[in-house]
């Protein structure tokens, strides 16, 4: 009996992995790693109309960081910048039909990601008060220094 701690979400997302890439000239960015095990996102982000018009990863990490990666960026493309920022690591891990308990971390950091470049792009418009958000939170989210992130 073959067994696999994967799921076929999972595994697709990981061998398959869609929009990978980097956007030049992007209109936020956002880049969060993991200094324990070593992973690494970067997350781009085009915005027209408060929606996100494209979005690109490139992660340096394990398969589950690269599927998290994948799922966060067909969940973000399209969505208004609120419903970016509402995406949870729950969510992706959900979508993904739950990766490993040991790599649920990779979910936190593909969702991070996509908040630092949401509100990234949301300081460059100067626009963090009318989603909420003070500019010591916005530094949270933008540099995180957590290493749990």
């Amino acid at each position: 009996m073959k067994y696999n701690i994967y799921s076929e979400k999972v595994m697709d997302h990981f061998q398959n992995p869609r929009n990978v890439g980097v956007i030049e000239d992007p209109d936020g960015f956002g880049r969060v790693g993991n200094p324990v095990c070593g992973d690494l996102m970067e997350m781009f982000i085009k915005v027209e109309d408060d929606k996100i018009t494209d979005i690109k990863f490139r992660t340096f990490g394990c398969g589950s960081a690269i599927a998290t990666s994948s799922m966060v960026t067909e969940l973000a493309i399209g969505t208004d910048l609120h419903r970016g920022l509402e995406i949870t690591r729950g969510e992706v891990a959900n979508e993904l039909d739950g990766p490993p308990p040991i790599k649920m971390h990779c979910s936190n950091l593909a969702a991070d990601a996509l908040h630092a470049a949401i509100v990234d792009y949301l300081i460059k418009q100067d626009r963090l008060e009318e989603f909420g958000l003070s500019p010591e939170e916005a530094k949270k989210i933008v540099h995180p220094e957590d290493p749990e992130h």
